[in-house]
């Protein structure tokens, strides 16, 4: 086996773990928090905490990783997110768990949206051809969103452990966040396999790459960009889009868990079609042509009258929504050099986590003070008005393979 394909194996494996524990915990958390007795703010203040220490971080792997080593950074990223567990284990106050679940970069998005995320999209493109990389990354979300597929799905095991073992509703959750621990420590170790292929800088020259000023100019437009569309994206974290369900359908965390489950398995399936249709008309095009109709289905879903037309609209929506993804990825690494995707994907990805935490801190205000639904709303039309912008700034620019 070539040191490419290991390497892109162990980044499988080490996001498969990762996603596992984030599809899990974008069903429960919210719900959880609320059965602990915290409110529709609260629950959205510890969402936002969460990816407020996502933001974070992905500033230090921007800054620090390609100079401390990509391998390391990985390895310590995946050691302090398992930390994340440690407050809902021991049902922490507010103060506490707000803490952290910003020093875990506890993450309620149900999406992995993370540093380790932002660091292996830098990675990828490395290792695959320029004709293959909007494949390879499409390959690659597909094991992110199948993982958080089985993740989301036993988000309804504590329910059914009460059910049908008569074990305390409590101690199933203390076992279920438990296990997503000891997920993330394995992800960890899992980094420990990569090889040096994986380094922009060599050991004996620690110096971080240059960034050329063109590609300062081309990635400032595309973050400020994608921080809207993660600003209406942070009112639809799975967190909060399962507590709207629980809430205003009263649906449990078992039939959640079924929902979800099929919502990963659409957003797996979506990005090989992505890719597909990426090649027939192109990366930009296919970002807007398919996040444009999901929005809408996500505003119907939103006033629609019953729990069935819902859950309908909504999986339509999710459908198409992860389209954008791996042609996102791709097409950054495609405008900016080899050497300069860690800067790209860094800050591409801090100004989406930092958009996410500051639209989900307010999403449970806006759910209390001015309708339980206006988040669905807000956030579905804030990603149309992305998606016209980012037509409109970036339809004539092509990455080299579209030339």
């Amino acid at each position: 086996m070539n040191h490419s394909a290991r390497n892109l194996g162990v980044i499988w494996v080490a996001a498969w773990l990762r996603s596992f524990g984030i599809g899990l915990m974008g069903v429960v958390l919210g719900v959880f928090l609320y059965r602990q007795g915290f409110s529709s703010v609260a629950i959205g203040l510890i969402v936002a905490a969460g990816l407020a220490g996502s933001a974070a971080a992905t500033v230090a792997v921007t800054a620090k990783a390609d100079r401390l080593g990509r391998k390391k950074a990985l390895f310590v990223l995946a050691m302090f997110t398992s930390l994340g567990a440690l407050p809902l284990i021991v049902h922490s106050g507010l103060l506490l768990l707000g803490a952290l679940a910003f020093l875990s970069m506890l993450n309620g998005m149900g999406t992995d949206r993370s540093a380790a995320f932002a660091l292996e999209q830098a990675i990828i493109p490395s290792l695959v051809p320029d004709e293959n990389r909007t494949w390879g990354l499409a390959w690659y979300n597909l094991v992110l969103d199948s993982s958080g597929a089985l993740g989301a799905l036993s988000a309804g095991a504590p329910l059914l452990a009460m059910r049908f073992w008569h074990i305390d509703l409590d101690i199933a959750y203390r076992m279920l966040f438990s296990g997503y621990a000891a997920l993330n420590v394995l992800s960890g170790v899992s980094y420990l396999f990569l090889t040096s292929d994986i380094e922009i800088v060599s050991a004996a020259r620690k110096e971080r790459p240059a960034v050329s000023p063109q590609a300062k100019s081309t990635v400032t437009r595309l973050a400020g960009l994608f921080a809207i569309d993660s600003l209406g994206g942070g009112f639809l974290t799975d967190a909060l889009v399962s507590y709207w369900f629980f809430r205003r359908f009263g649906i449990e965390e078992n039939k959640l868990a079924v929902l979800f489950f099929a919502v990963h398995v659409l957003n797996a399936l979506s990005h090989l079609g992505a890719a597909a249709l990426a090649r027939r008309i192109g990366l930009v095009k296919t970002m807007v042509f398919t996040h444009l109709p999901s929005s809408i289905f996500l505003i119907a879903a939103s006033v629609a009258p019953s729990p069935r037309w819902a859950v309908a609209l909504f999986l339509l929506r999710e459908s198409l929504v992860e389209m954008d993804v791996p042609t996102r990825q791709s097409y950054v690494a495609a405008v900016v050099k080899p050497e300069e995707r860690t800067f790209a994907s860094g800050v591409t990805n801090l100004a989406r986590n930092f958009s996410w935490a500051v639209s989900s801190s307010v999403a449970g205000v806006l759910m209390q003070r001015i309708a339980f639904s206006f988040p669905l709303l807000l956030g579905g039309s804030l990603k149309i008005v992305y998606d016209l912008l980012l037509w409109r700034a970036f339809r004539h620019v092509r990455p080299p393979e579209e030339e």
